[in-house]
């Protein structure tokens, strides 16, 4: 059983690598949960793919097993649902010591971290990320959180899980699209922190694409020693940690505006080309560097512009994301590939360039 250890003030804890779920019983006593009650909560997607195997493992070392499945879709991603968690909660009486397992991708880990971190004023609770964003991504690092009135998880907290599961053969599942969203934030990781990284996607992309189970799971293992290593360091986004968010202030603005058409993963990918076009108009980035992670996102068929009829209303957009102060939006901004630097000193010009270029009308 392959472990990273996330450190952080909060807490310490590991992500399994495995290969299905049959260790996922053995890693409940590990972590001392046994004999609890136990909830699976799952979009209706996954619980049908994936609620039998883990509620068969489960039920071997829990005193009870509860079901609560979901519709699928970041529209559904809000306050209503959290409520009818609660609800649920409620009537089968869980207590402080009820273990929450968040059986999905990234808005399912993020809902059930938050109905956890504000139920009973915060119960125990598990990542089991099955797609390729909540692997690389989203299930590390306890943020949780909704959507509000048309913003992007406006509403949320930190909030660590007990241990994070990975379960790389659910990728086989996964359809190609959400694949894809999914290369987003592993070429964001490259981007970021690595041109190592970056190059080894690069030399891998036909290994990745055709599925090579090796090749994935040494990109995988990379990426949450990336994302364990920053959060170990900064757990609650006081300042290394927003480089995770390098892409995402334009990108939650084209989703939001967009009423979540395209994945999160599709609009990270538009974020970090409009922002690796502002870099290469502030010489920071050539072309030939904005042109060889535009490439890649292109192999993985992920957008490269989108159409919308107002730039200005994404621009507005910005100014509701978490990241602004006083007024001023906070960028994260790359430096080439492999570095990126923080600042809100970004004129409103070179932003609405920034989103003409990946937003077309």
């Amino acid at each position: 059983m392959e472990k990273i250890f996330v450190k952080t003030p909060m807490k310490t804890y590991p992500i399994v690598f495995e290969e299905d779920f049959l260790a996922l019983a053995d890693m409940v006593i590990q972590q001392n949960l046994s004999g609890r009650k136990m909830c699976i909560l799952a979009d209706k997607n996954t619980a049908e793919l994936y609620g039998q195997s883990v509620l068969s493992q489960l039920e071997k070392v829990a005193s009870a097993v509860y079901f609560y499945d979901f519709p699928a879709g970041e529209m559904f991603k809000n306050l209503e649902s959290i409520y009818h968690f609660y609800r649920f909660f409620q009537e089968n009486h869980f207590d402080r010591k009820t273990v929450i397992f968040a059986l999905g991708g990234g808005v399912c880990g993020d809902m059930a971290g938050f109905a956890a971190a504000t139920y009973l004023r915060g119960i125990p609770f598990v990542q089991i990320p099955t797609t390729l964003l909540s692997q690389v991504d989203s299930s590390v690092g306890g943020k949780t959180g909704v959507d509000f009135n048309g913003t992007k998880n406006s509403i949320g907290a930190f909030y660590q899980p007990e241990f994070v599961y990975i379960n790389t053969k659910t990728l086989e599942t996964l359809p190609e699209r959400e694949f894809a969203a999914g290369m987003a934030e592993v070429i964001k990781y490259g981007c970021i922190l690595s041109n190592a990284f970056f190059t080894f996607l690069k030399e891998k992309k036909e290994d990745i694409k055709n599925m090579n189970h090796s090749v994935l799971c040494e990109m995988i293992r990379q990426c949450c020693l990336f994302k364990a290593d920053v959060v170990s360091k900064d757990e609650k986004e006081s300042g290394l940690r927003e480089i995770l968010n390098f892409g995402h202030t334009i990108g939650h603005g084209i989703e939001t505006k967009m009423d979540f058409q395209l994945l999160h993963g599709e609009c990270v990918a538009l974020g970090m080309l409009a922002v690796l076009e502002l870099g290469r108009n502030r010489k920071d980035v050539t072309k030939q560097q904005l042109e060889e992670v535009k490439n890649l996102l292109q192999y993985f068929k992920l957008p490269l512009f989108v159409k919308y009829n107002s730039v200005k209303a994404i621009y507005e957009q910005l100014f509701l994301d978490k990241k602004v102060k006083e007024n001023k939006i906070g960028f994260v901004l790359p430096k080439g590939i492999g570095e990126v630097y923080t600042t809100s000193n970004v004129q409103k010009q070179e932003i609405l360039n920034a989103i003409e270029f990946v937003v077309k009308a």
